[in-house]
């Protein structure tokens, strides 16, 4: 290995040098293959007992996302008020509780699509609080010079579970039913949740909980309102994460009705999806610096690349194309991360990171009824074709703005601008690095 390859390795995976944050990646990857594996049988689940209704799997994700939607900046707030690693001890030992009742109620047979939805609609629940918490979590874990390394790393850890998860869930489907996949993601929780009891509190980066007032709702809104770098980036994804980024509804219906496949295929689309983001997730963790123009850039490539899922003439090409998909979308998903996590103040981190999860989330809602609709009048393929133009047009937008407003005014003074116009509250250093790239 030469000195400068070693050197790209150590840059790439410096964070697993950070105790807490190697413990919590360990139990990360074991529940996530567990969350990956009930994905599958959830969505197989739905699919036997609709005969493969698109509408029913959107209302299916919109039960389980919209809570996100009308609660997420409540989560946030509760992120910013209180200790994170308590709250996830708490949220994970919910979901695990959620999984078990869903296997107890395929085991004995009486499971039925309503409850499928309210069972879903529960997750969607413990999602608002745990999703801005881990989000927020990362910094404390690894700190803000280490924020973009860890947030790619946690992206490779998610994806790694992308890919081995449904391809478990394939196998355990196949010899032991979708109760046992169920059985197994409740299990797995206990790995998050032993990792946290394990971390050592005085290593974390906290810093002061914001002090309890009235209005801080709208405090967070109008902070990122104020902050144009937050503003274009939020309203970017919200196009592309609301009519473009529907898998769920779209994947399994393309296994089944395009290219006749069953549980095996809509695994292998899922896993093949995983591997290029996991590769996406490594490059971004070797990146230093994540811009706007990058996240348009990605944008760009993203939306190409899903109207080309949508003319794919072959099981082979759907899968090679799936795999550059997945890398597309996580270079956008951690390099929007990054940049929102480092453009925020350290009191307003939980709140910023709530509307990413309303907007990534809580979009599901809106985006998921109306995909599975156009996919019911339209069919699958065109449906993409329409989604991934859609993505190409706001990106494109987004990525003249950006190259327009980097030529006419310097990104540092602009971020700390919108910091002050919130209410005076200092940029951390390490975003004023980032936003003046």
């Amino acid at each position: 290995m030469t000195e400068a390859l070693r050197a790209r390795v150590v840059r790439t995976f410096r964070s697993f040098h950070v105790r807490n944050y190697r413990l919590y990646a360990i139990g990360q990857i074991v529940s996530l293959v567990g969350t990956w594996m009930q994905s599958v049988a959830q969505v197989w689940l739905v699919v036997k007992l609709t005969d493969a209704s698109p509408l029913a799997l959107g209302w299916v994700s919109a039960f389980q996302f919209a809570p996100v939607l009308l609660l997420g900046p409540w989560g946030g707030l509760i992120a910013d008020r209180r200790d994170k690693r308590t709250i996830l001890i708490g949220t994970q030992a919910a979901q695990a509780v959620l999984a078990l009742a869903l296997g107890v109620l395929d085991a004995t047979g009486a499971v039925r699509l309503w409850m499928v939805d309210v069972l879903a609609l529960g997750l969607g629940l413990v999602t608002v609080l745990d999703n801005p918490t881990r989000q927020s979590f990362v910094t404390e874990m690894v700190g803000p010079e280490d924020t973009l390394n860890a947030v790619s790393l946690n992206s490779a850890t998610f994806t790694s579970a992308r890919i081995v998860g449904p391809a478990v869930a394939a196998l355990v489907i196949k010899l032991g039913g979708l109760d046992i996949a169920f059985f197994a993601n409740a299990a797995s929780f206990l790995a998050v949740i032993v990792a946290l009891m394990m971390m050592r509190p005085n290593e974390l980066f906290r810093r002061a909980p914001a002090a309890r007032r009235a209005g801080q709702i709208r405090e967070g809104f109008r902070y990122v309102w104020s902050s144009p770098v937050l503003r274009r980036t939020l309203l970017l994804v919200t196009v592309i994460f609301t009519l473009t980024f529907n898998f769920s509804v779209l994947m399994p219906v393309i296994a089944k009705s395009v290219f006749h496949g069953g549980a095996g295929t809509y695994a292998l689309l899922l896993s093949v999806f995983g591997a290029g983001s996991l590769v996406g997730a490594l490059v971004m963790a070797g990146h230093a610096r994540p811009t706007e123009r990058l996240i348009a850039g990605a944008g760009l490539a993203f939306g190409a690349l899903v109207a080309l899922a949508g003319v794919a003439p072959s099981i082979v090409t759907e899968v090679l194309v799936w795999v550059a998909v997945g890398l597309a979308s996580m270079a956008l998903m951690a390099s929007t991360n990054s940049l929102l996590q480092l453009s925020s103040a350290d009191t307003m981190r939980g709140r910023v990171m709530a509307l990413y999860a309303v907007v990534f989330l809580g979009s599901t809602p809106i985006g998921s009824p109306l995909t599975g609709w156009a996919a019911e009048r339209i069919g699958p393929r065109a449906t993409l074709l329409l989604a991934g133009a859609v993505a190409v047009l706001a990106s494109a937008v987004a990525l003249w703005v950006a190259r327009r407003r980097h030529a006419v005014e310097p990104p540092v003074r602009e971020g700390r601008a919108g910091a002050v116009a919130a209410g005076a509250i200092e940029v951390p250093e390490a975003a004023e690095t980032v936003l003046g790239a």
